[in-house]
């Protein structure tokens, strides 16, 4: 494995500002340099001081980066994955925000936001977690303590480059010809260009780092909330992974064990707006305090009930095909109005009613548009699992565990008796239904090797404008951003243009 020990300046110093660590961002996001610092020496002193570092990390989950309105830390990313596919329904222009990601253009413009978004939000991510683990072994404090928090780090790092690799590298297939370019890989503090490693290469990457931490987190502190990592959120994560790379086995073990002590949400709780990071079924998800206002760079500025510019002229919706499959008994089908003329169903404070306009993300004071979201929900440890069971050929096992969740949601659902492909499509169509919103569409479409199909929906040509993509078409890959070419003098290669 070509694993490079570096951490390149472009994306963002590694800053240790006010006891928060952080990311530089600005307009400039090759040379930023921090107007203060605090030393590496001071946060990692003891185990008490590096708690910083990893709220740090935590808050930078929800803030607003290069200056952007629409990047709102991963909530772009979340809404970028929805906007890609074929489930997510823009109903107008509004402000535009979005809508050159929605016509499939921004992440094929060398110089498009979406990418510099993305590749700098993540790698700094990587850097920062990269001097937790460089730095905590030596500080003073508890084992468990320091075992917590470089198994944090650990599994922030490899998250940010399951990312990565899925936007900018190609699709992985089990058994297949995995070595073209993946991610420049990074593990210690330095500052040098690096060329990209292969996509098999960045997956063992992340595979290793998810095991290591997995163990640390057995013989670590507690978390102290849900906006902390923990053991089963490793596990969480390492069974997304292992799904995207075709390994089933491994797959449905992680999300099995990953959902323990996480049950499934009350149908109560499922209309109750999904931002409130309380929910039992909860098992990772920012907790966005009052007093830290993300104003119209926040997820519900554009997802939700807050009154933006955005939300109030275009109201989301889902694709109407996928809405009529969902089944009138079933609690999900009351996110939606199909009609866009019912008066009791809720609309942002002067906004405009549409076909199919959704209600998921509702914030309990709408005059404040902070909300905690959730990036990991116990639902879809039990859609992975249930994936990967019938694509094993475990008929039976994996209708069992669909029943579980799909019953919770729909009281006259009746254990599936289809098998083969027809049980592997309800799968997938419980899991558009489960996850609409969330951030997986796009994902999910790439790892399936499944085309854009955007046809005989709601949406609107004028607005869309790409409706087909074929499954491996170049489309599949964002581009390295241009800046980052241009800084490493063509070390780090450009995908096909």
């Amino acid at each position: 494995m070509k694993i490079k020990n570096i951490n390149r300046s472009r994306l963002g110093f590694v800053l240790f500002t006010l006891g928060l660590l952080s990311a530089a961002c600005g307009k400039d996001f090759l040379n930023k340099i921090p107007l203060t610092r605090v030393s590496p020496e001071t946060v990692f002193a003891t185990t008490k001081n590096a708690y910083a570092a990893i709220n740090g990390m935590h808050r930078r989950l929800y803030s607003q980066w290069y200056g952007r309105q629409a990047h709102g830390g991963q909530s772009a990313n979340m809404i970028y994955n929805e906007v890609l596919g074929e489930d997510f329904i823009m109903t107008a222009n509004a402000n535009g925000w979005f809508v050159s990601e929605y016509r499939w253009l921004a992440h094929r413009d060398v110089n498009g936001a979406i990418l510099r978004d993305n590749y700098g939000f993540y790698y700094s991510f990587i850097g920062n977690a990269n001097m937790i683990i460089a730095n905590i072994d030596n500080a003073e404090g508890p084992d468990a303590e320091k075992n917590f928090l470089k198994a944090q780090a650990l599994t922030y790092r490899a998250w940010s480059y399951f990312n990565l690799i899925q936007m900018f590298g190609k699709r992985y297939v089990a058994g297949g010809d995995n070595s073209s370019l993946g991610m420049s890989l990074i593990t210690e503090p330095n500052d040098t260009p690096v060329p990209r490693s292969s996509v098999e290469e960045t997956y063992a990457l992340i595979n290793a780092d998810l095991d290591q931490a997995i163990a640390l987190f057995q013989n670590a502190v507690a978390r102290p909330d849900k906006s902390h990592l923990n053991e089963a959120v490793a596990r969480g994560i390492k069974a997304r992974v292992a799904l995207t790379q075709q390994n089933y086995a491994v797959a449905a073990d992680m999300a099995r064990s990953a959902r323990q002590g996480f049950p499934l949400m009350s149908q109560e709780d499922y209309m109750a707006g999904f931002s409130d990071f309380t929910n039992r079924e909860w098992m990772w998800g920012i907790h966005h305090r009052e007093d830290q206002p993300t104003y119209f760079y926040s997820f519900f500025a554009y997802l939700g009930n807050f009154s933006s510019t955005n939300t109030r002229g275009n109201p989301k919706a889902i694709n109407s095909l996928l809405y009529d499959k969902i089944s009138d008994t079933d609690i999900r089908k009351q996110l939606w109005d199909p009609t866009g003329a019912n008066a009791d169903f809720p609309v942002v404070d002067g906004g405009v009613r549409m076909p199919y306009m959704t209600r998921k993300f509702m914030l309990a004071n709408p005059g404040n548009s902070n909300g905690d979201l959730a990036f990991m929900r116990a639902a879809e440890m039990y859609l992975i699992e249930a994936e990967a069971l019938a694509s094993m050929g475990r008929d039976a096992d994996a209708a069992d565990v669909l029943y579980e969740l799909a019953v919770a949601r729909d009281p006259e659902y009746a254990r599936s008796t289809n098998t083969g492909a027809a049980l592997l499509d309800e799968i997938l169509t419980q899991r558009r239904v489960e996850l609409w919103g969330e951030g997986f569409r796009w994902y999910d479409l790439k790892r399936l090797n499944l085309p854009l199909d955007r046809n005989g929906a709601n949406h609107v040509a004028s607005l869309a404008v790409t409706f087909d993509v074929p499954a491996g078409d170049k489309r599949w890959e964002f581009l390295i951003p241009q800046a980052e070419i241009d800084y490493t003098l063509g070390v780090v290669q450009q995908n096909p243009l």
